[in-house]
């Protein structure tokens, strides 16, 4: 099974994609509809500081009628983030991910953020793998 590296170099966008804290929730939705994912980093001075995702939108923004144009990505952010070692198996990452219930999982080594993965990275990759694993196995059964 592949580590986290290995599925980030192998996605289409290679940049980080993230907004700073002090920034308009608005900002950010523009961001995710151009680049048509579910959640952004949230960085300041290079630090990984929260996630924003479409899920504190509608739980913070829409539910408690407040304004995307004038409430700030660190007022409705998520700020206790987990986060992935390159170096984690996928396996290890989807556990997390459904465990603590979250779809966005950046990566990070050494306090230096690499990546963002979303379930659907994982899942995609889990099903590659047991596709390949099964192509070996009937191989082997039938030689």
């Amino acid at each position: 099974m592949k580590t986290l590296q290995q599925v980030l170099s192998h996605k289409t966008h290679q940049g980080i994609i993230s907004i700073a804290p002090n920034r308009p929730v608005y900002d950010a939705l523009v961001i995710l509809a151009e680049y048509q994912i579910g959640a952004l980093a949230v960085i300041k001075d290079g630090e990984l500081v929260g996630i924003f995702s479409e899920r504190d939108y509608a739980r913070e923004i829409i539910l408690k009628g407040r304004s995307s144009k004038t409430t700030h990505i660190s007022e409705v952010m998520t700020e206790k983030v987990i986060t992935g070692k390159p170096t984690d198996l996928v396996e290890s990452a989807m556990n997390t991910m459904l465990e603590k219930r979250i779809r966005h999982l950046p990566v990070v080594d050494h306090g230096k953020m690499l990546g963002m993965l979303s379930i659907g990275d994982i899942l995609k990759e889990t099903i590659h793998y047991q596709q390949e694993l099964i192509k070996q196995l009937e191989s082997y059964i039938h030689s």
